[in-house]
């Protein structure tokens, strides 16, 4: 049976509001960084400077960049950003500095930010009420760190990764699902969707407050993105995560594109140095042809 003309109607009606879903992570690329060092230390050949620009919203995002000697060479470039996982001291851009050097020592720049979760408190000072604007926001400011990463001297524009632990993974997949410039993904220890997480913590939503937050945020799942990516992507995730059960990380790593390479570890959210091992390797291969040792 053909649609009738009220049906065509009714399918476009259905069809703008589902684009109208979809939350535009655009923003202002003109606006210059004003990029300022205010330290640096070494550590062998790979130097470590610590560095703030200015942020979309026309604050300045503290930032190191992690380099090994300048070469000739048009060089690999990796965007790291961190976990929320206070009281740790691993909680903030630091965490990926081992990481870095690694890859440093391989002619490697990488770039670790600041996030809003740099701040211990951040989980208790934010509100439900200003989830998803705050987390649209986000991703644009992940775009801009791609933008003062590109922007480095040498860096070789097509090999370009984004690194991501926990909502830095997550975060993470919705700007390079945007973003082209991301030419390989690693996912670490990230859940499906932001409601998740946000609904952990008082004051406890049930009924038709919970399934309201819920559907709020679900043009953000973390999921929906996942398949959109064309990159190349590894994930990693413990099968001790009291965050990410078992089922979700199942469900991630089935809605995840191929090439890809899942790995589970016996261990907790914060994964552990065998996933730090794989991980350098992995980046090593994807960005410098290097052999991996699980391959």
């Amino acid at each position: 049976m053909r649609p009738t003309r009220f049906c065509w109607i009714f399918i476009l009606a259905v069809s703008g509001l589902a684009a109208a879903s979809e939350p535009s992570f655009e923003y202002e690329r003109a606006r210059p960084f004003d990029l300022q060092e205010t330290g640096v230390r070494q550590e062998g050949d790979v130097a470590l400077r610590e560095v703030s620009y200015a942020a979309l919203d026309g604050s300045r995002n503290a930032a190191t960049i992690v380099a090994g000697k300048m070469s000739s060479a048009a060089r690999p470039a990796i965007l790291f950003v961190h976990w929320f996982g206070p009281p740790a001291p691993t909680s903030n851009r630091t965490q990926f500095i081992p990481d870095a050097i690694e890859l440093g020592k391989e002619d490697a720049v990488s770039l670790l930010i600041d996030t809003p979760w740099s701040d211990s408190e951040y989980f208790e000072k934010r509100t439900r009420d200003g989830d998803y604007a705050r987390s649209v926001q986000q991703v644009k400011d992940l775009r801009r760190a791609l933008d003062v990463l590109r922007s480095r001297p040498s860096v070789d524009q097509a090999r370009v990764a984004f690194v991501g632990h926990d909502f830095g993974a997550m975060y993470g997949v919705l700007a390079a699902s945007v973003d082209p410039r991301v030419r390989a993904f690693v996912f670490m220890a990230g859940t499906r969707s932001f409601s998740d997480w946000f609904l952990y913590g008082p004051p406890k939503l049930t009924g038709g407050a919970k399934e309201s937050f819920i559907a709020e945020l679900a043009p953000l799942d973390p999921i929906r993105y996942l398949p959109r990516l064309k990159t190349p992507i590894l994930l990693q995730f413990g099968d001790r995560d009291f965050h990410v059960s078992n089922e979700r990380a199942k469900a991630l790593a089935e809605a995840a594109p191929e090439p890809k390479t899942v790995l589970t570890y016996a261990t907790e959210h914060e994964l552990n140095e065998e996933a730090t091992r794989d991980r350098i390797a992995w980046l090593k291969k994807q960005l410098m042809n290097k052999p991996d040792r699980k391959s």
